[in-house]
């Protein structure tokens, strides 16, 4: 395995988090244990990326992995120090066996006081574990509405998954405790869902908006009146008003995606002017007459 997790990830060291971030999702499409059943190669090269993605998404953790201060899993490394620079700390013994031999790690950093005194003394390290990434699909209006489910981990386990309203595409949901066990009897990492909503077959989202085009018909469009109006959390009734163009956009005030402080935001309504699907011989003729007695240009504007 790679000691950089530039190279893990195929990406330049001056790469930004959105290079950082689509390097893996190309990878962990690829390399994904649920694509690739019983391939162990697949499966540990997927845990090599996964353990690069999370220092150098995490712009603090790459900082300091760029400083040399911890390695590939996250772990402290040891500042280089010499058996001169403590050799005296103990008057008899090896200082090696004293845990005050290690007393000038202390003031630069308490944490490799306290790991060279738990060597020193004999006892376990502790260790944070490793947090597990994973990706999960979930359909549009389940993001947009929120939802309870479970999904089942490629060693077994299954999870219970809040999906909380207005979840994004992209977004990652953290379980705590639910990653790798900790090491010495440190607490475990955390399971990281990186969610992927599937597409709808008419909404689209926009923030935390959400757009659709609604086709009426002719006699709706010269007339107005009310229709019906699908929206993510039902339909409602949206009133047209009288000699509506294709391509007027309405509002549904409220009816969009959950917002994070707590509102929603809106339904943008266009409306698409459609004709009968087979020809009607009385409409045609109606337009003729009408058309001859009420000739106008809608194109006038488009000259050049």
């Amino acid at each position: 395995m790679s000691q950089d997790p530039y190279e893990l990830l195929g990406v330049k060291r001056d790469a930004t988090q959105k290079d950082i971030q689509s390097a893996f999702r190309k990878l962990a499409k690829k390399l994904h244990p649920d694509l690739n059943p019983g391939d162990k190669k697949a499966e540990e090269r997927f845990k090599e990326i996964s353990t690069a993605y999370e220092i150098l998404s995490d712009e603090e953790k790459r900082g300091r992995f760029d400083r040399g201060e911890i390695d590939m899993t996250g772990a402290d490394r040891a500042q280089r120090s010499y058996y001169r620079d403590y050799a005296s700390a103990s008057d008899s013994g090896n200082p090696y066996r004293n845990s005050s031999g290690f007393a000038d790690f202390a003031d630069a950093d308490n944490s490799f006081a306290n790991f060279f005194s738990r060597r020193a003394g004999g006892g376990r390290m502790r260790s944070h574990g490793q947090d597990r990434r994973f990706a999960m699909e979930v359909d549009f209006l389940e993001a947009v509405n929120g939802t309870r489910t479970e999904i089942k981990l490629p060693d077994g386990p299954q999870l219970d998954v809040q999906i909380p309203p207005g979840t994004r595409d992209g977004q990652t949901l953290r379980l705590r405790g639910k990653g790798e066990p900790g090491i010495g009897g440190g607490p475990p990492g955390d399971a990281l869902i990186e969610i992927r909503v599937s597409p709808h077959r008419f909404f689209t989202r926009d923030g935390d908006d959400i757009r659709l085009e609604l086709p009426i018909s002719l006699g709706e469009a010269v007339l107005g009146g009310k229709v019906r109006v699908p929206t993510p959390s039902g339909p409602v009734n949206l009133t047209l008003p009288p000699h509506s163009n294709t391509g007027k956009v309405l509002r549904l005030k409220g009816k969009g995606a959950a917002t994070r402080g707590g509102g929603h935001g809106d339904v943008y309504v266009a409306l698409k002017i459609m004709l009968p699907d087979k020809p009607d011989e009385r409409l045609a003729a109606l337009m003729k007459e009408w058309a001859t007695a009420n000739p106008y240009d809608p194109r006038k504007n488009m000259e050049a």
